[in-house]
């Protein structure tokens, strides 16, 4: 039997309120974890045992403590729609626990009230930007430059403020995919850490394009957070190819590199929370050392210091 190791997750979502805005319209909640799009479309958001049209943080600290996770970073998922303030206000009550991100829309008017709130008066410490065409900037606004003036007034931001940056680019085929754009963004700030969501969300048998992004964002400040590795690749568990997508990235940065993360609630749809952590404990292709540092000294080093 695998003994349980220690882990922090860094990928986590808390929702005060559904209230999303993606490339289907506003996302209203419906009950039972459930929210319909304006386009009609239903999903099941929350997994019903964990919420009916919220999910806490006393639910993800019960998690958290069930699995022997020492602590979250829980970030902004547009699809829930922002949850900002909710975040702080969880993270200020759990101080030991949780560590919050926020976000914002670089296109609001005001938008320099609202980063002057969350990482000046607030002192949020991580922001997460999510740029997908489904639920993230490119959803209801055009194409976005990752290496345009738009997003460079974001890094700014992130590098002002002393912030990690957390980066979703969406999925491979999309306008928001911009790999080769983003590093040359990232190659300008290298006094940033950036960590890119989902391992850049590689699909199933998309291990070439994979390769070709760890290359591209081989630098010495950017991490990778897995979460989501078995959804995205549609197998049953032990998730073998994103056990294989997991390999190939420690062959190419190393150890020190690879961060994980649930992405809970929504991702416990596919699968359960143990087994996006396991799927990893149980595996035979990572040494005892790479184990610990994927599950937990990666994110100790980076996030420790912002627990009180």
């Amino acid at each position: 039997m695998v003994m349980s190791m220690k882990k922090i997750d860094v990928h986590t979502h808390l929702i005060g309120n559904i209230c999303g805005i993606g490339s289907e319209g506003e996302l209203a909640p419906i009950g039972g974890g459930k929210a319909v799009y304006a386009s009609g479309k239903v999903i099941q958001l929350i997994p019903s045992k964990y919420g009916d049209r919220e999910l806490t943080p006393e639910v993800l600290l019960s998690v958290l403590k069930e699995n022997d996770v020492e602590f979250s970073v829980c970030l902004q998922g547009n699809y829930a729609g922002f949850q900002n303030i909710y975040t702080y206000e969880a993270a200020k009550k759990y101080p030991s626990s949780l560590v919050p991100a926020a976000t914002y829309d670089p296109f609001f008017r005001n938008k320099q009230l609202i980063i002057n709130h969350l990482f000046e008066d607030l002192q949020i410490k991580v922001l997460k930007m999510e740029v997908s065409n489904g639920s993230g900037l490119m959803a209801n606004h055009p194409t976005v430059d990752l290496n345009g003036e738009v997003m460079h007034e974001v890094y700014q931001t992130a590098r002002q403020y002393h912030l990690i940056c957390f980066i979703d680019i969406g999925r491979p085929g999309n306008n928001c995919y911009q790999v080769d754009a983003l590093r040359d963004a990232i190659k300008q700030y290298p006094d940033i850490t950036f960590i890119i969501c989902h391992l850049t969300a590689p699909q199933h048998n998309q291990m070439d394009i994979l390769e070709y992004n760890l290359q591209m964002l081989n630098l010495q400040n950017v991490y990778f957070d897995i979460a989501s590795l078995p959804n995205n690749t549609k197998q049953p568990y032990p998730f073998t190819e994103a056990q294989s997508y997991i390999r190939t990235a420690i062959d190419v940065m190393g150890k020190d590199k690879i961060l994980w993360g649930s992405d809970f609630p929504a991702a416990m749809n596919y699968c359960s929370y143990k087994e996006a952590y396991s799927y990893i404990e149980e595996s035979q292709i990572f040494t005892q050392e790479e184990k610990e540092h994927i599950l937990y000294k990666n994110a100790k080093k980076l996030f420790g210091g912002m627990l009180s």
